[in-house]
């Protein structure tokens, strides 16, 4: 899911130092846009040598071999030294896939651009910048003023909503909702099941948030869950492989592995290959899809975080908006600024408290060229949760898998404007159903059980409440030990 490589060729109308520039704004080595430079010459030099030892073939055919054999001459010799410099195209040919190969693995680690709107920084805690807040707080801090947006969010100073005293974990323990170490017995570390309540409500923000992105025209999709290695590999980051990534196993339809699966992460993996090798018409575009799958995430990154309660596990259901748009970086942007909108509306209906952040450029993804994300309000931890990633990918992606749209019309030869159209691709998370069930209990708790949201009472068969039916959830051993060793340290 390469930038186009036309975008560093100076002699093709490129600009390579503007790409330095967004690789330095990524904290990435900017260097790295030399390496595919001097990969691409060295391609280049062995096709311009093929197609030198072609046009000499041809020389030597049009003007010596056929002139004699015409003339009943002998050119055995000719003949002799054409078949030699055929060898000669046939050895340079050769080494051209394996140098291809070795261009495009080093264009394919060239980050998108980067929007002007980004912050340039690696922190995120002081400089992502905060450009929404619900409900908009009346004053900032110690003033008599709304708080000014946008701001960094180390700035920004204003009254955080109300704490609560219980979290997710045990408020859905308590109404009965999940068996944590029944489905760890079954799956291991961070398995669960759902049950009664918990189900419920997963099937609620399901249904709910179909019927939400319906309204507003969306189509839903239900993907496949595993995708083809090749496929994933033009739409997901080679670190995701190790990090995010189950690998399926097993000798069904493909008992030579010569296919080999993976378990998607998100619905926005097989959707972005919806439309692979596709030629759609602008006039038919936007396009915007409603996915709905389940996900499956190994989090190796996620060591020892959230470990109680569905917060961040390595199965879950989610609805995802993903849109597509004509190749004009103002419509994706007007595009990305809808979608992140319609997530603010959805929970707006829910009565969650949160923020919006335009992420610090060290945070994105390669594809991404500028991300929101919203942060919703967690009163029994007293912080800011992500449960909306909001992506603008432009072109990045639908070149990995060959969405087109057109092809756009320039002037001057080696004009970049005269390069192939391919559509632009937007992603959004709408709802992962854990992260709101957390969200929701933290925020609806009462002293005797969790009361529900009235959007959602319809799709919960109208119960408004959701009652305590046990005590307090039993510690872990480790969870115990810490404590022991706690104590002993007080000693």
């Amino acid at each position: 899911m390469p930038i186009d490589i036309n975008e560093l060729r100076e002699y093709k109308g490129g600009n390579p130092a503007k790409y330095r520039k967004f690789m330095e704004q990524r904290f990435k080595p900017a260097d790295w846009v030399d390496d595919v430079l001097q990969a691409d010459e060295e391609w280049r030099v062995k096709t311009n040598d093929v197609a030198e030892l072609r046009r000499q073939v041809g020389k030597l055919q049009k003007e010596v071999i056929a002139p004699k054999k015409k003339a009943k001459e002998p050119c055995d010799e000719e003949v002799a030294q054409m078949k030699a410099i055929q060898a000669q195209i046939k050895g340079v040919e050769a080494t051209l896939p394996d140098l291809e190969q070795k261009r495009d693995s080093l264009l394919n680690k060239i980050g998108n651009i980067v929007d002007p709107e980004v912050p340039i920084s690696q922190d995120e805690e002081e400089d992502n910048l905060v450009v929404s807040l619900y409900p908009e707080p009346l004053e900032a801090e110690g003033e008599e003023k709304p708080s000014t947006l946008p701001c960094p969010q180390g700035e920004i100073k204003y009254t955080l909503p109300a704490t609560k005293p219980l979290t997710h974990d045990e408020l859905l323990w308590r109404i009965g909702g999940f068996e944590p170490v029944r489905g760890q017995g079954v799956a291991g570390h961070r398995a669960y099941f759902l049950s009664d309540m918990g189900v419920l409500l997963n099937q609620a923000l399901i249904n709910y948030g179909l019927a939400f992105l319906r309204k507003r025209e969306y189509k839903a999709l239900q993907p496949p869950y595993f995708m083809n290695k090749d496929v994933m590999a033009n739409i997901a980051q080679l670190e995701d492989f190790d990090e995010q990534l189950y690998k399926v196993s097993g000798k069904t339809d493909d008992p030579d592995g010569s296919t080999e699966k993976y378990l998607i992460a998100t619905s926005e993996q097989p959707i972005c290959a919806y439309h692979k090798n596709e030629w759609i018409q602008e006039t038919e575009l936007p396009y915007r899809y409603a996915g709905i799958s389940t996900c499956f995430r190994k989090e190796a990154g996620s060591s020892g975080r959230d470990i109680r309660g569905i917060f961040r596990v390595h199965q879950f259901e989610k609805i995802e908006q993903f849109c597509v748009v004509v190749d004009d970086f103002e419509e994706s942007s007007k595009e990305h600024k809808r979608m992140i909108g319609a997530a603010e509306e959805f929970y707006q209906s829910l009565g969650f408290p949160y923020r919006v952040v335009c992420l610090v450029s060290g945070e994105l993804n390669d594809a991404a060229v500028k991300k929101y994300d919203l942060e919703a309000w967690f009163p029994g931890q007293n912080a800011y949760r992500e449960l909306v990633s909001c992506s603008n990918c432009t072109d990045y992606q639908a070149r990995g898998v060959g969405a087109r749209c057109g092809s756009k019309k320039g002037g001057s030869k080696g004009d970049l404007s005269k390069r192939a159209s391919y559509v632009h691709f937007l992603n959004s998370t709408l709802c992962a159903t854990g992260r709101g069930i957390c969200c929701l209990l933290e925020n609806y708790q009462t002293e005797d059980g969790v009361k529900v949201p009235e959007v959602l009472q319809p799709y919960m068969g109208g119960i408004d409440f959701m009652p305590f039916v046990r005590g307090p959830m039993e510690l872990s051993k480790g969870e115990k030990n810490k404590g022991k060793n706690k104590n002993k340290g007080k000693k």
